[in-house]
Formats: C-alpha cells, sequence, structure tokens
C-alpha cells in the first residue's frame, strides 16, 4: 500500500508491508531508485517486519523540490518517522540511502534498533572521484538534478560525517557486493569506526539485494538473530 506524508514543506511517499504489530523496518533506496527498487525482498522482510519502503526526496512519488543533499533526506526520515509514530526501528539502507541511514543513526542514535548498510560506507575527503555528469537527452523518473547534488558531496564529504560514526549505538551489519566496483576500504573503514559493527560479503555487484536477494536476506536474518531488540 503505497502512503504519503508531509515532512518539513514536502511530501514523502512510502509503500508499507507485513503485520502493522511487527517490529518497523525502515528501507532506503539508492541514488537514482524508489520504494520499488526493494520488490525482490520486500516479502521476506515483511514476514518478520512492519516494512516501509520511501521515496527519498527527488524520487519516485515524493516531492521533486530542487534541493537536494544527504541531510536533507535524513531530515526527511526523521521526519517521517515522528509523523508516521515510528519511535525505533531497523533501518536498511542501499547506496544513497545507507548513507543517510548512517547520517540518522549517528544523528538520532536512540531511533534505530539495528543499521543495515548495503554496498556503501560514509567516505571522507579524497576517497571517492564522482565528477558531475551530464543531463540527459531523456527525461528520467526521478529529480536528475538530485544526482550531481549528490555526486559533489561524496566528491567532497564532511569530514564529520566520517568521525561521528562512533556515535552510532545500533548493532550494525555492512554488506558488500563482492563485484561491487565500489572502493573496499570504503567499506572497511566504515566498518571499522562504527562500533558494533559487522562487514560480510556476497558474491554479487552494487545492487545486493536485486542480484542476490536470497543471500540479501540470509543474512539479514542471521544479524537479527545474533542481536534481539534490547540487545
Amino acid at each position: 500500500m503505497t502512503r504519503t506524508l508531509q515532512v518539513g514543506g514536502v511530501t514523502i511517499a512510502y509503500r508499507t508491508a507485513g503485520d502493522p504489530g511487527a517490529t518497523p523496518m525502515v528501507l532506503l533506496h539508492g541514488l537514482g531508485d524508489s520504494s520499488a527498487d526493494w520488490h525482490s525482498v520486500l516479502p521476506g522482510l515483511a514476514a518478520t517486519h512492519h516494512v516501509y519502503a520511501l521515496d527519498l526526496r527527488g524520487h519516485g512519488d515524493s516531492s521533486h523540490p530542487g534541493s537536494y543533499s544527504l541531510p536533507l533526506m535524513r531530515d526527511d526520515v526523521l521526519g517521517l518517522l515522528d509523523a508516521a509514530g515510528i519511535h525505533r526501528c531497523v533501518l536498511v539502507g542501499h547506496s544513497m540511502g545507507a548513507m543517510v541511514a548512517a547520517l540518522l543513526a549517528q544523528t538520532a542514535p536512540h531511533r534505530v534498533t539495528h543499521l543495515v548498510l548495503e554496498d556503501a560506507g560514509v567516505p571522507r575527503p579524497g576517497m571517492l572521484t564522482r565528477p558531475p555528469l551530464p543531463a540527459p537527452a531523456e527525461p528520467t523518473a526521478f529529480d536528475f538534478a538530485a544526482v550531481n547534488a549528490i555526486r559533489a558531496q561524496l566528491n567532497d564529504p564532511d569530514p564529520a560525517w566520517f568521525q561521528a560514526l562512533d556515535r552510532i549505538t545500533a548493532p550494525t551489519l555492512i554488506i558488500s557486493g563482492a563485484r561491487s566496483p565500489l572502493p573496499r576500504h570504503l567499506l572497511t573503514d566504515s566498518a571499522a569506526r562504527i562500533p558494533h559493527a559487522t562487514l560480510v560479503s556476497v558474491t554479487a555487484g552494487h545492487h545486493v539485494h536485486t542480484e542476490q536477494p536470497a543471500a540479501f536476506l540470509t543474512e539479514i536474518g542471521r544479524f537479527l538473530d545474533r542481536h534481539p531488540t534490547g540487545d
């Protein structure tokens, strides 16, 4: 079921699945994707959780306000948690969504029971080279302005983002795609900085959850079993 909430002047769309009485799980997609990107793993996740799959600003059915940054997206997610009455949740993010999730978990650690980062970490200055891309000739389903806004932040990230990873209190799972083009040290450095973090590798590229959905679900299931809520 797709719904919308007004959060800080923007509309955030989200779809839900699973038992409303189950533990909340929030899914954050990558750059250029949407909540629909989780279709291959949504039934498995919804079997044990009440899942909220969000369209981040500029994507899917959410507002395309023209202003984009990782902190703005983090604040949107926090606002949605408040508006939806989600006090604490399992937070899962892929790529850009994983960085948004990490910023949220360090800013409001009390809102996150477990953190899952899929093939992403928080970069330090000079770690990634992401020059701007030319606008495509054809319209895109997302606001292309978000692409270069986020790429600029990856190219020159706030150093405080990496430093504050040690504020994350939730057990953390980082799922690496063994065939991903991302630099491996992006993930290992973040795993070393985050307390209670575990790094695992799956034989896949950058989109582990779509390329190897069964393995993705298995790793999350093992992680949650090892860290029951309250540990």
